[in-house]
């Protein structure tokens, strides 16, 4: 079955667009930066336009990247997981932003709830497990919803707690939380939702840990994660 070309009925270049997106996904930038910046490079595209070719193609971008990270993780034991929840606010209610990240700082699932119960660590767990399997530890907090979920899970004995040993997962937020402020928050949770699934995926892509790696190593790496973007979507 061939594959439908989603750039089809745009006249603007794909290679554009995946610059649009990468600008306002990967960096804390607004809308009218990227349009800024895009003007400098003798791009004259409106934030509006922007705006819709991260609606349209954002989804699609993490979904491929996301497929081909899973298809790699499950190949491998999952050895240990670190879950956390951050506080998100949206039109001044307080909802909850739950993310997975495995021993090595990879993001694995990111999921907003409005409530912080055993209901929601539940339905989190389920989705994560789902996709990646079941992994030999799971590092939490003390909130007791943890507890309560795995329980149900039948991997209560799986659990481990610790005051200084999730900060894995503390630290997986900090780049969401520059990025929430160059947003000035969110408005509805669906687009939180989209939006934190879709940084996570794009982060994943990027993240080189350049300070593990020598300098040639890095520029290797960093060089291949922009060719595997550019390569997104295509036929």
């Amino acid at each position: 079955m061939t594959k439908r070309d989603p750039f089809k009925y745009f006249k603007t270049s794909p290679d554009i667009i995946r610059l649009a997106v990468m600008l306002y996904v990967r960096f804390p930038l607004s809308l009218r930066n990227v349009e800024d910046l895009l003007h400098e490079r003798g791009i004259e595209v409106s934030h509006e336009t922007s705006r819709f070719w991260w609606n349209r193609f954002g989804p699609m971008f993490a979904s491929e990247i996301r497929r081909k990270r899973v298809q790699q993780l499950r190949a491998y034991s999952n050895w240990q997981w670190h879950l956390y929840e951050v506080f998100v606010k949206i039109n001044g209610q307080t909802h909850y932003l739950w993310r997975a990240v495995d021993h090595e700082g990879e993001v694995l699932d990111s999921y907003v709830t409005k409530k912080r119960d055993k209901k929601a660590a539940l339905k989190f767990l389920k989705k994560s497990m789902r996709s990646y399997g079941r992994p030999e530890v799971i590092m939490t907090d003390k909130l007791r919803s943890y507890g309560a979920a795995l329980k149900d899970l039948g991997n209560a004995d799986r659990q481990e707690t610790g005051r200084w040993e999730n900060n894995r997962a503390e630290n997986s937020h900090l780049p969401f939380r520059r990025r929430e402020r160059a947003m000035q928050r969110s408005r509805r949770l669906r687009s939180l939702q989209k939006f934190a699934s879709v940084h996570a995926s794009v982060l994943n892509l990027f993240n080189s840990e350049r300070s593990h790696y020598s300098r040639p190593n890095f520029k290797l790496n960093r060089a291949a994660a922009l060719a595997e973007w550019r390569g997104l979507c295509t036929k």
